[in-house]
């Protein structure tokens, strides 16, 4: 047989998605974040370049006999550093090509290697380019070329250059920073959505406190306010619960009457064998007792198997079970039995029907008043979620290997005493429909201890 799934925890799936969409959300967010100010750092450097371009084109001049020379102007004073990560450089054109014609103090000894003039290259404007340096290291570069207005002057190509660390340090800053904030907000995201899930499931809380209780007999149906989306489950809850109880006290109507109308030919037969001798007579007596001991149980068992299914009920075992105790009291008076609650009795309550205790109790103090030669004493406890009835006598004890066989229908451990061998019988019966026990110990009065276990109501 396969083993049993267990259950799926609704607030632990609603967590685990909200997770999955927070981390997707946020990994996106951080994403194209990161995609934007990378973006707008590299157009930064692209205006600065250009702008340093610019001032480089006008700075530039054509001497005849000196050749192009650089005019003082104001550049960026990275360009005076060498190897510094931002460079210039201007190369001639021509038949008499020459790379590093003029060049910033920052390359230093080295010259960039820029790529050959594709054919239609516009004389106006600057292009972007991206080169590498002689340490292998990347650089966004802008280009142009240059004619002097001197005949004689040579084409001019100017490139201005920045190493692409440049760029990748303030993202690298800025990345560090947007996670510690996304992991942040990712962080609060998480805990707003685990408190709301607390919220949204109180009511469900509430709801379970409420079964809870109409279980334990402590409600008969389900009260309190409810949000809007839970109420036509309450609503449906407590509509079967009615319908559950209709049925029951249908069952226990019908039971009653089933009772009535076999009890009626019993009694007229019983009356009139009463007044008759003979082995007839006698027979019809035994019979008529045996017959009604056979419905009692019968109608105690539908009874108590209609009561299981019911919902709400709750029954004191204290008021009935001092009843008893003076009922049995007054029975017995002739043997000077004394029958006694123990001190400290409990004052618990029976999940079930109020009639199912009284037989039950009934039959456990009728069998100890049989036996018991001066006391019965009581004693009522609580076993987590059932309670424990304890009956001790003082009386002959009952041996080990009849402990058990005393439970069954019709047997009775001394014929000699009145009785129909039913009532044990019963009590084992009710008890285990109501998912309880009964069982035979030693008592510390000398005699038999009886404990009946039942379900207990909150």
């Amino acid at each position: 047989m396969r083993p049993r799934a267990r259950p799926r925890s609704l607030r632990l799936q609603l967590l685990v998605g909200t997770l999955a969409w927070v981390l997707l959300a946020v990994g996106l967010a951080g994403w194209g974040l990161r995609a934007l100010f990378g973006e707008h750092v590299r157009e930064q450097l692209r205006t600065q370049l250009v702008l340093q371009l610019d001032q480089l084109s006008a700075a530039l001049e054509w001497e005849p006999g000196k050749g192009v020379r650089l005019e003082a102007v104001a550049l960026d004073a990275r360009l005076s550093q060498p190897l510094s990560g931002l460079y210039w450089q201007v190369d001639r054109l021509g038949a008499a090509a020459q790379a590093g014609l003029l060049r910033s103090r920052s390359l230093w000894d080295q010259t960039l290697a820029l790529p050959p003039l594709p054919e239609g290259y516009p004389t106006r404007g600057h292009r972007m380019l991206e080169l590498t340096d002689a340490q292998g290291h990347g650089l966004l570069a802008v280009a142009r070329t240059l004619e002097l207005p001197d005949e004689q002057a040579p084409r001019l190509r100017l490139v201005v250059a920045a190493d692409e660390k440049v760029i990748a340090e303030p993202i690298g800053r800025f990345t560090r920073l947007l996670l510690i904030a996304l992991a942040t907000l990712g962080a609060g995201l998480l805990g707003a959505v685990a408190l709301q899930l607390q919220i949204a499931s109180r009511p469900l809380a509430r709801m379970r406190h409420s079964l809870a209780a109409v279980r334990g007999g402590g409600a008969a149906r389900i009260e309190g306010r409810f949000p809007q989306e839970l109420q036509p489950l309450v609503q449906e809850f407590n509509h079967v619960l009615a319908a559950n109880a209709e049925m029951v006290q249908r069952a226990r109507t019908q039971a009653g009457n089933l009772a009535h109308a076999v009890h009626t030919p019993l009694s007229v037969l019983a009356n009139a064998s009463a007044g008759a001798e003979g082995p007839l007579a006698a027979l019809v007596r035994d019979q008529v007792q045996i017959a009604r001991r056979q419905v009692d149980y019968h109608l105690a068992r539908a009874r108590a198997a209609a009561a299981v299914r019911a919902t709400g009920l709750r029954t004191p075992v204290l008021p009935p079970l001092q009843a008893l105790l003076r009922t049995m009291q007054r029975l017995h008076v002739d043997r000077e039995l004394v029958f006694e609650l123990a001190p400290g009795a409990e004052d618990l309550a029976f999940r079930g029907e109020e009639q199912d205790l009284y037989e039950l109790l009934g039959n456990l103090l009728d069998n100890a008043g049989k036996w018991a030669r001066t006391r019965v004493l009581v004693d009522v406890r609580g076993e987590g979620e059932q309670l424990a009835v304890t009956v001790d006598d003082d009386g002959p004890g009952i041996p080990v290997e009849q402990r058990e066989r005393m439970f069954e229908r019709g047997v009775q451990l001394d014929e000699r005493r009145a009785g129909s061998g039913l009532g044990l019988d019963i009590v084992r019966t009710l008890a285990e429909t109501y998912g309880g026990s009964v069982q035979v110990l030693e008592a510390p009065l000398g005699g038999a201890r009886l404990r009946l276990r039942l379900p207990r109501a909150s």
